[in-house]
């Protein structure tokens, strides 16, 4: 099941870029190194497919099962949606949770960060504060 999602993340973000320029497939394996058990590892493989590239929902269920479909959705954010309701939505689901934190760790590790401008490294760090706070944890 790894090496499907694997497949799918590399095909779905094939070209995609990060912040600073790096191929976006590395921070969706960084996400992956992040959690231990194989559906989280799924889900983070898989994390910004729906929500990022052309990838239906359905899809997702169809070739993962309903599990991981649910933990997708609950991590993928809707347009115009509130970010209580993102989170409350996100910390409803273990698996989502896990992933979402590993996402946080990633997006604001100092070395990614580093990469950025002033202004933007400052503006991700109070997102990714902010974040971690919604979703009680530290």
């Amino acid at each position: 099941m790894i090496g499907a999602a694997f497949e799918m993340a590399l095909t779905a973000h094939r070209g995609q870029t990060d912040q600073a320029g790096m191929a976006y497939i590395g921070h969706v394996a960084r996400v992956a190194a992040g959690v231990e058990e194989e559906r989280e590892i799924v889900v983070a493989l898989l994390h910004d497919v729906v929500e990022d590239c052309d990838v239906p929902l359905s899809q997702v269920a169809a070739q993962f099962g309903e599990e991981i479909a649910a933990a997708v959705d609950a991590i993928t954010r809707r347009e115009g949606e509130e970010a209580d309701s993102y989170y409350a939505r996100v910390r409803a689901n273990p698996l989502a949770l896990a992933v979402k934190l590993s996402d946080i760790a990633d997006n604001a590790h100092p070395d990614r960060l580093a990469l950025l401008d002033a202004a933007t490294r400052d503006r991700l760090a109070r997102k990714y504060t902010k974040a971690r706070a919604a979703l009680n944890t530290h």
